[in-house]
């Protein structure tokens, strides 16, 4: 009997965790933390519906915290098994887990010193000392190998072209013969993107796990220098300071290359350009220390440090420099964490410049329903940050094409040579989402899909 359990990004884009169980083998398929709305998040607090210390072992698709920020609580809660993922997967979770569990902690003595919370005291979900646990469990292992995760469950990673060390997970199930055949999406990439390669051609497969974020969508045609081009000019013009809400990893580091080749080819003035997030700074380490994880052509990250380390470039570790960030006038760029506008030093930023209509804010990718940066795209007048109104005076421009998420037409293109599967789960997406590509799938290539709800469970022979 093989199960499948779906614990997370289902009729949702976060909290990504798939239970897999084979025989008496117990395999976790990521572990993020679900964000967004706030019964979203109120999730992360819930008891697991399986008990921690069962887990055979956990597997990772990439490190993005959606995927990887729930391995603290579940080793405080009883996990002790090996964490598998990539070479890179491994180092770059490092630091968003230590990343996570620091603003965690810094959130809830920030809330505990304004009297922001109804719990006295306001606790975080894990601290530094649990994600320092978490780090020491994972184990790297390549990609293009089998490796036994636990009795017949066998995996191998292949690479998504979301993310350094990002991977779809392929999964046989050696009880029988001919295998059973699984693949996890994990975040599919898109094709001919900044920095990444193309996400590998998805094996053959019984049972397809694939996201659906942008399901019902495509991301604009056109090229994202021209778009960030126009956008920035029109933003310089205005005079103010241009707040770029951006994930640390991946995102900040092809954001600045991105500017910097603007303004190299003079398509943008120089400006300053400052980097508020010591995650972002360290995560350039970790780029440049995984050159084949990345797509060089054209010279797409050619002189990472020269670029990183222009003059123009200021790095921002401190609190205390982050602070004095609101003495900057424009026009400069301001490059802070987190992507969604959930939680990091973009808040202060944005409760700084949000009601001053030279200033603008350029959002890049998804933002999930719930999240702050949601609001902001549909348009709220208003927004509440730290408990407080703050008025959305400012421009806001969008460069979609920086997603590192397939879209719609990518996503139909990924799949369009896979021999039909026995059964598609779509996850990882809002319901609409989720319910166009199924349709789609249906009818371009006679799939049988599903989007399963969270907490649902498959006994996969039966699905045949």
């Amino acid at each position: 009997m093989t199960r499948l359990t779906f614990h997370g990004a289902a009729e949702t884009v976060t909290g990504s965790k798939y239970l897999l169980e084979a025989d008496n083998a117990k395999v976790l398929i990521d572990c993020g933390l679900f964000q967004g709305y706030k019964q979203l998040r109120l999730r992360n607090w819930d008891p697991l519906p399986f008990a921690a210390d069962s887990l055979d072992r956990i597997v990772l698709t990439h490190a993005h915290i959606d995927h990887t920020g729930y391995l603290p609580r579940i080793v405080k809660d009883g996990y002790h098994g090996p964490i598998l993922c990539t070479p890179g997967t491994k180092r770059l979770t490092e630091l968003l887990l230590l990343d996570s569990a620091e603003n965690q902690e810094r959130d809830a003595e920030y809330f505990n010193y304004k009297g922001l919370s109804k719990h006295k005291p306001a606790l975080p979900l894990y601290d530094p000392q649990d994600a320092r646990k978490a780090i020491k469990q994972l184990k790297a292992k390549p990609r293009s190998e089998w490796h036994q995760a636990a009795g017949p469950i066998w995996i191998r990673f292949h690479d998504a072209g979301h993310l350094l060390g990002s991977n779809m997970i392929e999964v046989e199930i050696r009880n029988q013969d001919p295998p059973l055949r699984l693949l996890f999406s994990g975040d599919v990439g898109r094709y001919d993107a900044p920095l990444y390669h193309d996400p590998h051609e998805p094996p053959r497969c019984d049972f397809l796990i694939c996201e659906s974020t942008y399901g019902n969508r495509d991301h604009p045609e056109g090229d994202v220098l021209d778009s960030l081009e126009t956008a920035m000019n029109e933003a310089i013009e205005r005079g103010g300071v241009i707040m770029m809400a951006s994930f640390a990893v991946g995102r900040s580091q092809q954001l600045i290359y991105l500017l910097q080749v603007l303004m190299h080819d003079g398509r943008i003035p120089k400006i300053p350009i400052y980097l508020d997030s010591p995650m972002a700074i360290d995560a350039t380490e970790i780029f440049r220390d995984f050159a084949e994880d990345h797509d060089l052509a054209e010279g797409r990250l050619n002189g990472p440090e020269s670029v990183l380390n222009a003059p123009n470039v200021h790095m921002v570790r401190s609190s205390k420099q982050s602070k004095d960030l609101n003495k900057v006038k424009g026009p400069a760029v301001i490059i802070a964490s987190s992507g969604m506008m959930t939680g990091g030093r973009i808040l202060f930023h944005l409760r700084q410049r949000l009601p001053w209509p030279q200033n603008t804010l350029l959002a890049g990718g998804f933002m999930a329903a719930g999240t702050l940066g949601r609001r902001i795209q549909e348009g709220e007048k208003t927004v509440r940050i730290h408990k407080k109104d703050v008025p959305v005076n400012a421009h806001l421009a969008s460069i979609s094409g920086l997603s590192g998420h397939a879209g719609q037409s990518e996503l139909l293109q990924w799949v369009s040579g896979l021999p039909k599967p026995k059964l598609v789960f779509l996850t990882h997406g809002e319901p609409e989402s989720a319910s166009v590509l199924s349709g789609l799938m249906r009818r371009r290539f006679g799939f049988r899909t599903l989007i399963p709800r969270m907490g649902e469970s498959f006994e996969l022979e039966e699905q045949t």
